[in-house]
This record gives structure tokens, C-alpha cells and sequence, in this order.
């Protein structure tokens, strides 16, 4: 799964407003600390979209430091995450995806669209036309 680590500061009305150092552009706040982790899930999954509408690479999440809290994405948009910024690297636009998996341009739109759910073997299936594999482990 993909974590990102968050700074939770303590506001003097009380409550937390949350960033993300590497998602410069995830701007939250909670009234305690749950409700805070509970608003940083939703506002780095909007985030996130914002990068894959620009076109831009989704940011590696940075180790995090002492204090911060680690924010973490969904199985399957962790997955996403790879594969897009896999197809960044490497230079893969969407319809040569769609190409390597013989599956229509739609198809491939909706298994990029971080709100869509999607099968985590389609996932899989778009790291490995990548040369890429998904390995999966319980820890």
C-alpha cells in the first residue's frame, strides 16, 4: 500500500490542520485526530486526481520523520498510483496501454480514474503489459 506521511499541527481554537510534504497541494484539517486522518484520505485521493489531470507524475511518497502521521491510500489506488507513474517513466500515454492490453481507450480511462473502482488483476494486468509485476504480501 502506498503511505504518505503527514503534518498534523495543532490549530489554537483547537483541532489539526494536516499537509502533506509531498503533496504540496493536500490541505486539511480535522477537530481531532481521527476526524483529521479522516479528512487527509479524502483530500490526497482529490490531490492525486489533480496530478493525473495535469498530466503530471504522482509523487513517491518521502520516509517519514518522527511526529508525522502516515495517511494511506486504498489497495486499489495504490495500485493506480504505480501504474501511472510506471506509464510516466516509461513515456506510455493512455491509448498505447490501451493498446498492450487490447482493451478499448474507455477502458483504460476508467482503470486510470482514481475514483473508479477497479479490479486489482486489471491492475495487475496493466503493470505486467509495463514489464512491470504487482506483488502482493501481508505483513
Amino acid at each position: 500500500m502506498v503511505r504518505y506521511p503527514a503534518n498534523f499541527q495543532t490549530e489554537e481554537e483547537g483541532g489539526f490542520v494536516v499537509t502533506f510534504p509531498d503533496i504540496p497541494e493536500a490541505i486539511t484539517q480535522g477537530e481531532d485526530v481521527e476526524d483529521a486522518k479522516r479528512h487527509a484520505a479524502d483530500v490526497l485521493e482529490a490531490a492525486l486526481d489533480l496530478y493525473l489531470e495535469s498530466g503530471r507524475p504522482i509523487p513517491t511518497p518521502s520516509r517519514p520523520r518522527q511526529g508525522q502521521h502516515m495517511i494511506e491510500l486504498p489497495a486499489s489506488v495504490s495500485a493506480k498510483v504505480l501504474v501511472l507513474n510506471e506509464m510516466n517513466v516509461q513515456g506510455v500515454r493512455p491509448a498505447e496501454l490501451a493498446r498492450r492490453l487490447q482493451v478499448t481507450p474507455q477502458e483504460v480511462t476508467r482503470l486510470l480514474n482514481l475514483r473508479h473502482a477497479t479490479k486489482i488483476d486489471a491492475l495487475a494486468n496493466a503493470l505486467k503489459a509495463l514489464g512491470k509485476t504487482l506483488e502482493l504480501r501481508a505483513v
